[in-house]
């Protein structure tokens, strides 16, 4: 792995490779690679979820907590890093069950760097390396039972396999890869510590000096989907080495080349790494980018083997760059992404619209050499949906290059591409482009509910461009609600199929065909599994249209279906069966998918949530939770509830707090002015702001009214009567300044 010296300090050590278990400092290309050997199998493991059982434990984002749980040939460990210092690392394995005689079960600890020979000075007990004017030590707790050369990792595991664990002719004190071996007999549990310096001696104390160093107790754990958001936004962030670039992969699992990047799941992985660090947030908006094409779509999928630059997917970018902006209220989010998103709504229009109707048929362009170019699956794949029943009834058009139907779920999408555009557009000052982007939009929405809506089933439906409608159905029938382009009486038809067992209601949420459909029984793929992007898409939809209920049993179904495979087994799955809720149950299925983050996120918004319509909104409505930090335009926040009694803190400091059940949306915390609309209340009762005092109060209104304020307890109170409407609360504070 070359060097990489701009990446920020406090992930320089992290998990980058495809081997989640290797510890790479990423500046100057140094890993550390434990190597398991069993003389029972004759076999190696480099800890690879693709060959070998492992269990993805916590993971910070910046790496300085990180564990797992593996198991080769019946015996089980596990392991984990901390950082103390950005320059150190330390790390360790403990042994759970044997399978065989610990003498026979070996653990090394590889140490190697691309280009340097690393040596080991048995005086010192440390193996060292030189890159340029800095060293690396790495020191154990007990002394190696021996120490190896090898080539590579591939020839230190060919060692093993042919010439078993008695073997001496291999020792070496210097070689390009060391291995330091261990055995479960002498050390069952065992620990280690890399540190850089620019002397040896110093790199060397250091090390020493960590190992003996009593770690500290893990931070505490917050609210159980946040952390599982994290886990897995953290074991997914891999380094790309081909474009250079650190970005959060769809998994780390699958194995389709050296990197690959989907256009929606890569601003998924921006979306729900922007909860915890806008700048993984920003990388992982640049992966998804960089596939632009000069025609002005981004590329559907762009691998080390292929780039599918003739199709695209829907346009979600403009969704999760306006999410991320609330969240942060970094404008320069906005101002690094519009031009590509705005440049690639156009292209809808100029390449998807060929009979001039204003709607959309997915197609593939004749530009590029990429698989399945100027074929149905390849225009298919612009749904992101590829083998949907909804399109079994789709022909593909060569003089047009595109299907015969208007895609339900696309439109809808594009509708609310051009909806969030207008919204970016705005905020960056482009007036003109928010019109333009407003009209679309309204055109759109009025073309989908006119045309795309079934009148005999009352539901929404694909349709052909010939007028007949397509006779399967996928849950982007609810996806007009998401854009806002049904009617108060289509979405009372479309609650009506959400509530029908024959249709789309279950244990667990939203299957991706009818249950009545043939395809339904396939439960292959876009064909009957439920799937988490589907679900919150849906989802948002719900909640756009005050439908609170609906919305609320569709979010904990995705939490139980997300904690049926969580809990235990850590398993964060692509897709999952619509009857059992099964992650594992079908061979196609990625146990570890980032997107799987949607179904915690859901289930953070009981607690905290960020509305594409509504923004901040945070929630007492649960007991005993604590949530966060976050990150928020006011600082990192974090909610903790107990007894009741909600506590909102931003940089550590408490904000506010109150024991009302309540509701509080389109939240603002800014230094002269905090604002809410608070949901109708049955019971009324006090909000109380602790950081301020009755002299800075320039005013206190509900809807308006001026309300009265105390001073108690060092803080201010605000009474909140009870109210069947909802009500917007303003609190007016001088300037720190005055």
């Amino acid at each position: 792995m070359p060097q990489h010296t701009t990446i920020p300090l406090n992930r320089a050590w992290n998990t980058w490779s495809d081997r989640p278990a290797e510890m790479v400092f990423l500046p100057l290309g140094v890993r550390l690679t434990p190597v398991l050997y069993s003389s029972r199998s004759r076999k190696t493991s480099t800890i690879e979820p693709r060959h070998d059982a492992v269990r993805l434990g916590r993971h910070e984002l910046d790496g300085s907590e990180v564990s797992l749980e593996t198991d080769h040939t019946g015996t089980a460990l596990s392991f984990h890093w901390r950082k103390p210092d950005p320059f150190v690392v330390t790390g360790g394995w403990k042994a759970l069950t044997s399978g065989e005689w610990g003498l026979r079960f070996w653990v090394t600890l590889a140490i190697s760097a691309d280009g340097a020979e690393v040596t080991y000075d048995e005086a010192a007990g440390a193996a060292l390396i030189k890159i340029g004017q800095r060293f690396v030590a790495v020191v154990s707790a007990e002394s190696p039972v021996q120490v190896t050369g090898h080539d590579s990792i591939a020839d230190l595991r060919q060692d093993f396999e042919a010439n078993g664990y008695f073997y001496l002719g291999s020792r070496s004190s210097a070689a390009p890869v060391i291995g330091l071996r261990f055995n479960l007999e002498m050390m069952r549990d065992g620990s280690y510590s890399a540190a850089v310096a620019d002397r040896a001696d110093l790199a060397i104390e250091k090390a020493r000096a960590a190992l003996a160093q009593k770690a500290a107790p893990a931070p505490g754990e917050t609210d159980t989907f946040l952390a599982a958001v994290r886990d897995i936004v953290g074991w997914n962030t891999i380094w790309d080495e081909t474009n250079n670039r650190p970005y959060t992969a769809v998994t780390r699992i699958w194995n389709l080349g050296k990197f690959a990047v989907w256009y929606n799941d890569q601003t998924y992985a921006a979306l729900l790494s922007g909860l915890f660090d806008m700048d993984i947030a920003r990388e992982n908006l640049a992966a998804a980018f960089a596939g632009v094409t000069p025609q002005g779509n981004v590329a559907c999928i762009v691998t080390s083997n292929d780039a599918w630059v003739d199709r695209t997917q829907p346009p979600l970018g403009s969704l999760v760059i306006w999410d991320l902006y609330q969240r942060s209220g970094e404008r320069s989010i906005i101002e690094a992404s519009y031009d590509v998103v705005a440049r690639a709504h156009r292209w809808w229009w100029d390449n998807r619209d060929p009979e001039g109707r204003g709607m959309i048929s997915c197609g593939t362009s004749d530009v590029g050499e990429s698989l399945y170019k100027g074929t149905a699956f390849g225009a298919r794949n612009e749904t992101g949906m590829d083998n949907s029943a909804t399109h079994d009834e789709a022909a593909y058009d060569p003089k047009t290059r595109s299907l015969s139907t208007f895609d339900l779920g696309l439109n809808c999408v594009v509708a609310l591409d051009a909806e969030m555009l207008a919204k970016l557009a705005a905020v960056l000052g482009k007036t003109n482009d928010a019109e333009d982007f407003k009209a679309i939009a309204a055109g759109l929405r009025q073309r989908i509910r006119k045309e795309l809506w079934d009148d005999e089933r009352k539901i929404f439906a694909n349709r052909q461009r010939s007028g007949a409608f397509v006779k399967s159905l996928s849950p982007t029938s609810f996806y007009p609600l998401l854009c806002g382009a049904a009617s108060d009486e289509q979405a009372r038809h479309l609650i009506d199929h959400l509530q029908d067992e024959s249709h789309f209601a279950g244990e667990f949420g939203l299957p991706n065909a009818t249950r009545n459909d043939p395809a339904y029984a396939e439960n292959v793929y876009w064909r009957g599994r439920i799937w988490p992007n589907v679900n919150y898409l849906v989802w948002l939809g719900l909640k756009r249209y005050g439908l609170e209920p609906q919305a609320r049993t569709l979010m904990e179904q995705s939490r139980k279906l997300f904690l049926k495979s969580w809990e235990g087994t850590r398993i964060a799955a692509e897709n999952y069966n619509a009857v059992t809720g099964e992650a594992m149950d079908q061979g196609d299925t990625d146990p570890f998918y980032i997107w799987a983050g949607l179904l915690p996120l859901m289930a953070m918004s009981d607690v905290v949530d960020v509305d594409p319509w509504t923004g901040w909104a945070i929630s007492n409505q649960q007991q005993n939770t604590m949530l966060g930090p976050i990150v928020s335009p006011a600082g990192p926040l974090s909610v903790r509830i107990s007894e009741g009694r909600l506590f909102l803190s931003v940089n550590g400091k408490l904000i506010l707090e109150t024991s009302l059940r309540l509701r509080m949306s389109c939240l603002s915390f800014g230094p002269s002015h905090i604002r809410m609309a608070i949901a109708a209340l049955d019971v009324g009762g006090d909000i109380a702001f602790p950081s301020v005092v009755s002299s800075d109060v320039i005013a206190a209104y509900i809807d308006g009214v001026t309300v009265p304020t105390k001073q108690e307890n060092g803080g201010l109170i605000v009474a909140i009567t009870g109210s069947s409407e909802p009500r917007t609360f303003e609190l007016f504070l001088r300037p720190a300044s005055a």
